[in-house]
């Protein structure tokens, strides 16, 4: 026999340990996903309930107001007349993150909190699509006039920055392992 009792011990104890730590952290990032989810819903209930739809409130002045508008569309109002559509596509794509995180091989750090995030984001929208027929959204920026947005939104772009990282620095990895090679 090549390998003793002891060695195929070690062998099977350090498999279970990465396979337990992968499912732990496949588990966070749902728990993730939910805390974002919750934090969306829960803050569009509260500044409806506050201040109800098309009424406005200065936060911090000359910078955020919330102003409470249903947005019937996508990102900055886009497909407005599409409400069936992007509810499908919402719940599809929140389907089909949730699958990846169960699913797929362990991805780098920030790829892994990008699909946690999007998840969020989308599933956080897609309830509002789903029970209301359209996305309550309330953050206004005032100097810049840019589109009412919502916690969602924000995930999802904060999605896109974490997707961005863990290209930057898987590029950055590859030309060093390239370059370590080339060295040998």
């Amino acid at each position: 026999m090549p390998f003793s009792k002891s060695t195929i011990y070690i062998i099977k104890t350090y498999i279970n340990t990465k396979m337990n730590t992968f499912k732990n952290r496949r588990i966070k990032l749902i728990i993730y996903s939910f805390y974002i989810i919750l934090l969306d819903q829960i803050s569009k209930f509260s500044v409806l309930t506050l201040l109800g739809f098309e009424r406005s409130i200065n936060i911090v002045p000359k910078l955020l107001n919330f102003t409470v508008v249903k947005n019937k569309g996508a990102a900055f109002s886009l497909f407005s007349n599409s409400t069936i559509f992007l509810t499908i596509i919402s719940l599809i794509a929140s389907l089909l993150l949730v699958i990846i995180i169960l699913k797929s091989p362990p991805r780098s750090y920030w790829n892994s909190i990008g699909i946690a995030c999007l998840l969020g984001g989308t599933a956080g929208n897609g309830i509002d699509r789903l029970l209301k027929g359209y996305v309550i959204d309330f953050f206004e920026l005032v100097p810049i006039h840019f589109p009412i947005f919502n916690i969602a939104d924000i995930s999802i772009n904060i999605a896109i920055i974490c997707f961005t990282i863990d290209i930057i620095t898987s590029k950055d990895q590859l030309k060093n392992t390239i370059r370590n090679k080339k060295i040998k």
